[in-house]
């Protein structure tokens, strides 16, 4: 491995040195240096962050099984500002006694995760994609089952692991008939993309391979896991799984939709026209119906994950800087709404929205950083969700979809009963026992205050945008 590979796959390696290192920490240090295991997680996972902020070119490696250019590494360091508001979220959770002594397989399993999402987002090559889809998914079902004494945790566990054991053995037989079908041209993403004639085998493949990723996705009609999953698994896991993981799947799929499918367009551009509709459409009116707030979030990450694909069907370096641009904004967005979820159910365990009612009177402050959260995933202006829907909506307006996206904003204003529904009850509702004033460590006062600022800036600073769109052009 000469010095061009190593800086090509820095952001790997980095996390592969941190995962071994925070073993051997977590194996060999005592009792005492445990209880700094959260500080000494996060110091090194924000410098493998802002090393992958510096400039790089793209290049391959391992005979173009592994890829990478500008727009991936942008990709790859979004998902580490996640990771690292996740962690913040996560500091009173792991101290809790329940957890305290296995928290450093949380941040392992993490990281582990994170590392096969990067290799999904960087593949050249089918085989690299699916392992880096293995090694993103098994950790995932560890920390959905993290709370073992959780009847509701470890249920959601073998859920997740049933339907992701289910999606990667279809998405595994599309890979085989593309194989087969390709004439002995192999997997590499370049030669694939050349050699597919629309062949019933090859289009049966890429019908396999792309339901299988829709699961990951939470596409309708294959995200009927979802909303047991984010219940039942521990909440500073599911922001995780509802973002980071989701974020790294759709980024890979429109990579592939272009790069392997591009001759097939005029068959699965329909497909993903009429998954757009449904997913956006059923998220929303399932969203209205749901009492738990995680439930919710979970039905409202389906109906986000449909606005996403809108920008996929573009199919332009424009729609390209609009998804990445909405992954970012929703990335903030949500994680801000989940963290204010975890500081409730931490301090008082209620996960239900009727136990916000009245939340303004006792958290104002907790009360009005929700409400923002809320706007920004609902589209109203000037937060930044306004202005992802708002580029999103160009993509796809710009190539003519213009039916879809009247379905889209349609369903936006239907979305806004929802999102408010939370709103009402924390400042509208009354009720004479709202909860009580709730306490916040500093790690997760941060990550909300990162989250806040994200929500806020991120739209009226045209920086961000016009940084992200630069680097789309050329790579579809």
């Amino acid at each position: 491995m000469n010095l061009d590979t190593i800086f090509l796959m820095r952001t790997e390696l980095l996390l592969i040195f941190q995962i071994i290192f925070l073993i051997v920490y977590d194996l060999f240090v005592s009792d005492s240096g445990k209880k700094h295991f959260d500080l000494v997680a996060c110091s090194l996972f924000v410098i493998t962050t802002v090393i992958g902020f510096f400039p790089t070119t793209a290049g391959s490696a391992f005979g173009g099984m592994f890829t990478t250019n500008t727009m991936s590494s942008v990709m790859k360091s979004i998902l580490n500002v996640g990771v690292i508001l996740v962690f913040l979220q996560s500091k009173t959770w792991l101290n809790d006694e329940n957890t305290f002594h296995k928290k450093s397989e949380f941040y392992i399993l993490t990281l582990s995760a994170l590392l096969g999402m990067n290799l999904m987002i960087s593949a050249g090559h089918f085989m690299i994609f699916y392992l880096g889809l293995e090694l993103a998914s098994l950790p995932l079902v560890a920390l959905i089952a993290y709370n073992k004494y959780s009847q509701e945790s470890v249920e959601a566990g073998a859920k997740f692991v049933l339907m992701a054991a289910f999606s990667s053995s279809m998405m595994l037989f599309g890979i085989s008939m593309l194989y087969g079908a390709a004439g002995g041209q192999g997997l590499y993403f370049d030669t694939l993309g050349t050699s597919l004639s629309a062949n019933p085998m090859q289009l049966l493949g890429m019908v396999f391979f792309f339901s299988g990723v829709a699961f990951k996705i939470s596409l309708v009609p294959f995200h009927l896991w979802t909303a047991d999953v984010y219940q039942g698994a521990p909440t500073n896991v599911t922001s995780f799984l509802s973002v980071i993981s989701k974020g790294a799947a759709v980024f890979s799929l429109m990579f592939i939709l272009f790069k392997v499918f591009g001759n097939l367009s005029e068959y699965w551009k329909y497909v993903v026209y009429g998954l757009v509709i449904i997913t956006i459409t059923i998220g929303n009116l399932f969203a209205m119906r749901q009492k738990n707030i995680k439930r919710f979030l979970a039905f409202s990450s389906i109906s986000q994950a449909g606005y996403i694909m809108l920008g996929v069907l573009a199919g332009t370096p424009t729609g390209m800087s609009a998804v990445v641009y909405y992954l970012l904004v929703y990335m903030i967005s949500n994680l801000g709404a989940f963290a204010v979820v975890s500081i409730v159910e931490n301090n008082t365990g209620k996960v239900m929205i009727s136990d916000y009612d009245g939340l303004y009177k006792t958290n104002p402050k907790l009360s009005v950083a929700m409400m923002l959260f809320m706007f920004s995933l609902a589209g109203i202006p000037p937060f930044a969700g306004f202005f992802s829907k708002f580029f999103i909506f160009m993509a796809a307006a710009e190539m003519g979809y213009y039916i879809i996206v009247l379905v889209a904003l349609l369903n936006t204003v239907i979305s806004l009963y929802y999102y408010l529904l939370v709103v009402k009850a924390m400042f509208i509702n009354n009720t004479d026992s709202p909860l009580q004033s709730l306490t916040t460590d500093n790690y997760a006062k941060i990550g909300l205050t990162i989250c806040l600022a994200g929500t806020i800036l991120l739209g009226i600073v045209s920086w961000f945008y016009g940084s992200i769109n630069q680097f789309s052009f050329g790579i579809i």
